[in-house]
């Protein structure tokens, strides 16, 4: 059955779905260690690392083990994107279901980014700005399930794209011409 797909998306696919469940059990565990996963600041969230090792591990098995040790940019850059795309998609839903189940999860968040923004250092709030601040106050409590599902996708997506762009071009290998 999975003869006819191409490598390039079942390595996506598949460590995108594994990534996923691990996502998904780090999520769960920094929550109910009472540690929302959605406070951290995005240069310490675990999707860095969790992107950065799996798109080394897709990238690598396709080019040294499906391709001959050749990879072009563009293949590198699809596989990562694939990869990224079921990852989030995955995330999101789990994320939205999470929230509905629970709906703890959502005022959580909200109880703890209002007492966190409230809590800044007036050197912060003056770099930041009072109505930046004032505003992410006033829109907070309007935050649903579905609001956290999208920011998660869409952060996950810019993050990947950096991390793929450069891992993209420290594996790539092009034949040799003489």
């Amino acid at each position: 059955m999975f003869e006819r797909v191409p490598r390039l998306v079942f390595i996506a696919v598949r460590n995108g779905m594994l990534a996923a469940v691990l996502g998904i059990v780090f999520m769960l565990v920094l929550y109910y260690i009472n540690r929302h996963p959605f406070l951290f600041p995005i240069y310490f969230d675990f999707r860095i690392v969790m992107l950065s090792v799996f798109v080394v591990m897709s990238l690598k098995e396709l080019r040294d083990e499906h391709q001959h040790g050749l990879l072009s940019f563009g293949q590198a850059m699809i596989c990562a994107f694939l990869y990224t795309l079921v990852f989030a998609i995955l995330m999101m839903s789990f994320v939205w279901v999470f929230s509905q189940i629970n709906p703890a999860f959502v005022a959580d968040y909200i109880a703890l980014a209002t007492a966190q923004l409230k809590a800044l250092d007036p050197t912060v709030v003056e770099q930041m700005g009072k109505d930046s601040i004032e505003r992410n106050l006033e829109t907070l409590p309007a935050t649903n399930g579905s609001t956290l599902a999208f920011d998660y996708f869409i952060k996950t997506l810019v993050v990947s794209f950096f991390i793929s762009a450069v891992i993209s071009v420290i594996l790539r290998r092009q034949p040799k011409t003489n």
